[in-house]
């Protein structure tokens, strides 16, 4: 394949092409066990506060440093993943995450009149976010490499359907625990998800086998097929330039961050607004909470299958920056309104809510659509490296936006806030690249036919 002929290629079987959809469903789970703990404890924010006895600012940090940990570490294990394969590297990163999450519900829980340390507790979320950045990039490649350009967009956006999934049975299902049975059970809960999915990865995850015109072999299929839909790059170039220095991938992975900053407010202080702004209750904040990442799920499934079938992926990811900067600019006005006009608590939640609601659906559903357009610009065989170019840019907005908000909140109050997600928002329309003339998701090439 070095020399650049066309390859037939296909995945050699019936039974192991059926087996795609087992690996999908473990990129699944693991996805989303990780995202029960990335986004699930962030809707525990409320209580966060109170039993570790923390402020906004402290608050923000703690719950900073779990996309600090994702973003330092990304690129590593992405490289990494290249370099010994999905299985190893998913089956590690789960496993030492669930080590790390047990670590937490052993020494760093409130108990009785024991409050760990703020510095105990952003360390142990760093560490979390350290070792769960494995999953990301493996699980991805995994899934590109068992799937064929045409279905890529609907896998990939399948198995980020799994982070809204994952967070919001974490909305649903972390704040009770930590109201009934405290911390502990929120970090268990948290680690035994992590374990049972590693059990289905050491299971079902492994290399697919292809036949070529040599016959067949294993392994991942390099550039030359997974490579070119949306672009038109060539497998000999997808395969000889390295992510890290292609400029089409870094303004994806660049969008894709800002992009992240409406979403990643919703999430980490979505609670908080709910709570302290509209004065709403447990069961609002949960079910809002939910709705958002309910919402993202079902967006995500959608844009990956009518973007697979019309190749507008580029075109998709622009006009979601768009719809969010215009949603939240929306919402930045109606809480501004509300809080001068001292709107009664109930017309402010009824209002507000869904408003929010519907601005975290539009900032999360481009996700799986971002990533496919990653992993085809890459090539399979490094779609792991840029598969976590884009992670990185998107957690350190994880780590950046908590942090920022407090300060938001003193300079102009929530309104502030969501007038900045506005902004960042609109910041990505013109990073992401636009549409090249004659673009299609789907071009016709000997492994498409397999």
């Amino acid at each position: 394949m070095a020399d650049g002929l066309s390859v037939s290629v296909r995945i050699a079987g019936g039974r192991a092409a059926s087996h795609r959809w087992k690996v999908l469903g473990v990129g699944f789970a693991a996805n989303a066990s990780f995202s029960a703990a990335f986004s699930g404890i962030p809707t525990t924010a409320v209580y966060l506060r109170s039993g570790y006895h923390l402020d906004n600012e402290g608050l923000g940090l703690v719950l900073g440093m779990l996309g600090l940990g994702i973003a330092v570490s990304e690129l590593p294990w992405g490289l990494l993943t290249d370099r010994w394969g999905d299985r190893r590297v998913l089956l590690l990163g789960l496993l030492s995450t669930a080590a790390a999450l047990a670590g937490l519900a052993l020494f760093a829980a409130p108990s009785g009149s024991h409050v760990p340390r703020l510095t105990t507790l952003a360390l142990g979320l760093l560490l979390v976010g350290l070792l769960g950045g494995s999953v990301n990039g493996s699980s991805g490649r995994a899934v590109m490499a068992w799937f064929r350009e045409g279905e890529r967009g609907l896998a990939m956006s399948i198995r980020q359907t799994a982070v809204p999934a994952g967070g919001g049975l974490g909305a649903l299902l972390l704040p009770a625990l930590a109201t009934r049975f405290g911390f502990v059970s929120v970090y268990a809960v948290l680690a035994l998800g992590c374990a049972i999915t590693a059990g289905f990865a050491w299971r079902w995850l492994h290399e697919p086998t292809y036949v070529d015109n040599g016959g067949v072999r294993g392994g991942h299929v390099g550039g030359g097929c997974g490579a070119n839909g949306a672009n038109g790059i060539s497998g000999t170039h997808a395969r000889s330039r390295s992510p890290l220095s292609d400029v089409s991938i870094w303004r994806v992975a660049l969008g894709a961050g800002a992009l992240c900053v409406p979403q990643l407010a919703v999430i980490t202080f979505g609670t908080v607004f709910l709570h302290d702004f509209g004065r709403a209750g447990v069961l609002t904040i949960s079910i809002a909470m939910a709705a958002v990442q309910a919402g993202a799920a079902i967006a995500r499934v959608w844009s990956g299958r009518w973007t697979d079938q019309r190749g507008n992926r580029r075109a998709y990811m622009r006009g979601c920056s768009l719809l969010t900067a215009v949603l939240f600019a929306a919402l930045a006005l109606m809480s501004g309104v509300a809080g001068m006009q001292h709107t009664a608590t109930t017309v402010m939640t009824t209002i507000l809510a869904p408003m929010m609601v519907l601005g975290g659906v539009s900032a999360s559903a481009w996700h799986g659509v971002a990533f496919t357009e990653l992993a085809t610009l890459a090539g399979t065989n490094r779609a792991g490296t840029a598969l976590a170019i884009g992670n990185t840019c998107v957690f350190i907005t994880l780590f950046l936006t908590p942090l920022a908000i407090p300060p938001l909140l003193s300079l102009g109050s929530w309104p502030m806030v969501w007038a900045v997600a506005s902004s960042c928002a609109l910041i990505a329309l013109p990073v992401f690249p636009r549409a090249l003339r004659g673009d299609s998701a789907r071009v016709p090439r000997a492994c498409d036919a397999a």
